[in-house]
């Protein structure tokens, strides 16, 4: 047992399918919000010992059975949370857990963290939670799934069976075999998925054997001890008025003590600080912490530092050691992000480095390109950027997990910009894809608006109620959209007058599309003379414009008439409107 760490686990999943709720019932915690301070006071990762696996399995459980020292719960579950535990390009959680409502199934935070998951090559378990919820169900004392299952009625089996088979079909479909744990022979070849109800604690005791059995058999390498370089990972920077610049860490990495030099990445680059203090959480059922001297990996662990440096969320803290270089040097390269920018796009903005990474990644897969990143809440100075930008489709900030700084608030209104903010990766994603398609039709529209559309019209002979200064007459539109300043031909290409103005009945109106029939009044002709009714009138479009039309989906309609119009104007010019 000396030999091996704790394996770091991670938590992912979509919203509400009981990511909290298992790590509670894992720990025990179901009343810690009642505790004096609450949950702040924790420490962002939790210390399950072997004892406490042992007291879930009522006894059946026994310490030979262990070669590890327990299991290391990283507090803040979450895809981001996971992408922002790395070092050096690799995920530093030895195995994530991937809960799943059973009842809802896959859902948009599941395949977000599919894709993280695989883009790490993380091994990871599937708990399918809140098998409470499945009708049939029957409550017995029973916590753990083997001895709950032989309890319930056929009917709850076979639910139960099928809704776990819809799960294996559907992650058949990502490319991913997987299996119910306990019908698993080969578990280098197929994802154990473990039914559990952390409401009434059923299944946990298995949650835990299965990672327990996968970290023994196949990980002892990578959690194996190892005299090297302690490594921190900061998942969280606190500013406490007793301690000073405190770091919330996961140290996987060789060991800290106190008074030790410690390199931290700040937004001015790598700075070497002292250790003032270290901080562990006193047990997994308590958000009370207690100060040590020497901390070993893997554990989660408050640091305070000495310095008052601007220590970037996500980043790494090494212990200052030979060469010296090569850390600075590893530090630096961790501060460049890997993120492809493109001339054009969104400007995002995130909490931390594995955040920007993460989304830039899912934003990529959507074809949203990125045109500027950053780390920190969004700033009067970012609005005024961007609102500067000459592309109206780059006006537009996301931000994943933060909020606007009081200047930016004050002043939203006054910058023609669309502004983005979740801390729920797909939901910011949606957004963005929304507020780009709404743009994109607003551009869309005003140019329609403004550009001169291949249009049709005729006069209906019963509706003349001007014939000069202007004429005054209620006409039929046949195709496109006719406006208010359309310059009209007729079909020998002569002039055919301005339109004026557009009714329809009392409504003044700025363009009429086909099929309305309106009233216009035209000037710079005569009814009778340069247009008669019955007789087609076109919009007028000049020939710069006729590329932009061909390019744009106009309407089978649309386009004829488009074409009409191109034979008239080639009775002067046969070249004229030439594809180029």
């Amino acid at each position: 047992m000396a030999n091996l760490r704790q394996p770091i686990i991670c938590v992912l999943g979509h919203v509400d399918h009981g990511k909290t709720s298992l790590l509670d019932c894992i720990r025990g915690t179901s009343l810690i919000k009642k505790e004096a301070g609450g949950i702040t006071q924790r420490i962002g990762a939790t210390e399950i010992s072997i004892p406490r696996i042992i007291e879930l399995s009522g006894g059946k459980a026994k310490l030979d059975m262990f070669k590890i020292p327990g299991l290391l719960f990283v507090d803040t579950p979450g895809h981001v949370a996971f992408a922002n535990m790395r070092s050096r390009g690799g995920a530093l959680a030895d195995i994530a857990v991937l809960v799943i409502d059973i009842n809802d199934g896959i859902m948009p935070q599941t395949i977000e963290s599919i894709n993280i998951l695989r883009r790490f090559k993380t091994p990871f378990i599937i708990v399918a939670n809140k098998i409470d919820a499945l009708p049939f169900f029957t409550k017995t004392d029973k916590t753990t799934f083997s001895e709950f299952i032989r309890e319930q009625r056929p009917d709850y089996v076979k639910e139960l069976d099928n809704k776990i088979y819809d799960i294996v079909n559907k992650l058949y479909t990502y490319g991913l075999a997987s299996e119910r744990y306990d019908r698993i022979s080969d578990f280098t070849k197929n994802i154990s998925i473990v039914p559990t109800s952390a409401k009434y604690s059923i299944g946990v005791f298995e949650v835990l054997m299965t990672i327990s059995g996968l970290a023994q058999r196949f990980l002892s390498e990578s959690i194996s001890h190892k005299g090297v370089t302690a490594r921190a990972n900061i998942l969280e920077i606190k500013r406490e008025d007793s301690l000073g610049m405190t770091l919330d860490s996961i140290l996987y990495q060789g060991s800290l003590k106190r008074g030790m030099d410690v390199v931290v990445n700040t937004t001015d680059g790598p700075k070497t600080t002292k250790i003032k203090a270290l901080f562990t959480n006193i047990n997994q059922k308590s958000t009370k912490v207690e100060e040590r001297q020497k901390v070993n990996s893997a554990t989660g662990v408050r640091i305070v530092i000495s310095d008052k440096y601007s220590v970037i969320p996500g980043s790494t803290l090494i212990e200052l050691a030979e060469p010296r270089d090569e850390i600075f040097r590893e530090l630096e390269e961790e501060n460049e992000l890997k993120i492809e920018l493109n001339e054009h796009g969104v400007t995002l903005k995130a909490d931390t480095i594995g955040s920007l990474e993460a989304i830039a990644s899912e934003l990529k897969n959507r074809d949203i390109n990125i045109r500027s990143t950053q780390i920190g809440e969004i700033s009067k100075r970012d609005l005024i950027d961007v609102s500067t930008l000459p592309d109206r489709m780059d006006r537009v900030l996301a931000g994943f997990n933060v909020g606007l700084s009081a200047d930016a608030k004050a002043s939203l209104m006054a910058y023609d910009v669309g502004v983005i903010e979740s801390n729920i990766i797909y939901s910011l994603l949606d957004n963005t894809e929304k507020w780009i398609k709404s743009k994109k039709d607003e551009i869309d529209e005003e140019s329609r608006n403004n550009m001169p559309i291949p249009s049709k019209f005729v006069i209906m002979p019963e509706y003349i109620f001007r014939a000069a200064k202007p004429v005054i007459v209620g006409v039929k539109v046949l195709s496109g959209r006719i406006k208010v300043g359309d310059n009209l031909i007729r079909d020998d290409g002569k002039y055919a007058g301005t339109i004026k103005s557009i009714r329809e009945g009392e409504l003044s109106k700025r363009f009429a599309d086909s099929g309305s029939e309106v009233a216009i009044a035209i000037e710079g002709v005569t009814l009778n003379r340069q247009i008669g009714a019955d007789q087609p009138i076109y919009v007028d479009i000049t020939e710069d414009v006729v590329k932009k039309l061909r390019e744009r989906a106009l309407d089978e309609q649309t386009m004829t008439t488009l074409e009409e119009i191109i034979k008239i104007k080639r009775k002067d010019n046969i070249f004229w409107g030439t594809r180029v």
